[in-house]
């Protein structure tokens, strides 16, 4: 994709305030995952010590696979009981549930967004998170408008954050949305925005709860939240041509890994 081989964080800066943060890391290639996994789009730390969680996105299996950071496949998980519509990312809370979100919406016209709440080791139970966004009024809204398709969640604090992935050409913000991390309907009403010219397609938070990084194709964006999740609070753009990077998880408080959903590989971004 051209945007991710030339884009910068020269606009994140200038708009919002972030500092250069490519000199601070480290970045290498960890592994790489089978055919199986062709379109990795979430990830989530594992029971095992540096394994992870993933799944595929938009009209695969029901599936979730638990990687080596070498890419192989330790096992599947199936779970028939869901449905996998457009599964965009993987949120986690401090008891091992993990909250699938089913709320790809390329077209801005979904009327049926869901987030699963599974614990892995009672698969065949399920909580069913159903909302809809307070600000949509038409489906799928004008181009200009349309800033409803999500890929990216994270759960803190025993709430669900949710963050706009920005389909439209001229306006160029990220929504955050909250909703509540149990089952039942909800209304996600905005919180948040903050500019970013490239679209975000992850999310994760720290696991001391300091840090948000929002991963978008080239770059990954983080913040300061140790008083809130909000936008409030921008420090870092760390350029990273990383290809069609779709899922960010945190290994620590200051490293994270992501994958790569064009190649399937898997990369490490180490603070130095």
């Amino acid at each position: 994709m051209m945007q991710i081989a030339t884009c910068s964080c020269h606009q994140e800066k200038k708009n919002e305030g972030f500092h250069e943060g490519k000199n601070l890391y480290k970045i290498k290639k960890l592994g790489k995952l089978p055919e199986k996994i062709q379109e990795t789009s979430g990830l989530a730390l594992a029971t095992k010590e540096g394994t992870f969680w993933t799944h595929n996105d938009s009209g695969n299996p029901a599936h979730l696979y638990e990687i080596a950071q070498s890419g192989k496949i330790i096992r599947q998980l199936n779970l028939p009981q869901l449905t996998n519509t457009d599964w965009e990312d993987l949120g986690q809370d401090i008891k091992g549930n993990l909250y699938i979100a089913d709320v790809g919406n390329n077209a801005n016209q979904r009327k049926d967004l869901v987030v699963y709440k599974i614990h892995p080791n009672q698969a065949t139970d399920k909580e069913t998170i159903h909302f809809h966004y307070a600000d949509q009024t038409a489906f799928p809204p004008p181009p200009n408008e349309q800033n409803f398709d999500c890929e990216a969640i994270v759960w803190h604090k025993e709430k669900l954050y949710l963050f706009s992935k920005n389909r439209s050409k001229t306006n160029r913000f990220v929504k955050l949305y909250t909703i509540p991390d149990v089952a039942g309907s909800y209304v996600a009403t905005p919180q948040d925005s903050v500019y970013s010219k490239a679209m975000v397609t992850g999310a994760d938070i720290s696991p001391n709860g300091k840090t948000l990084a929002l991963l978008t194709y080239g770059k990954i964006l983080l913040f300061d939240v140790s008083e809130g999740i909000n936008f409030k609070k921008p420090t870092y753009c760390i350029k990273a041509n990383l290809g069609q990077s779709e899922a960010i998880v945190f290994v620590n408080d200051t490293d994270f890994v992501v994958t790569n959903e064009q190649k399937g590989e898997l990369w490490s971004i180490k603070r130095k």
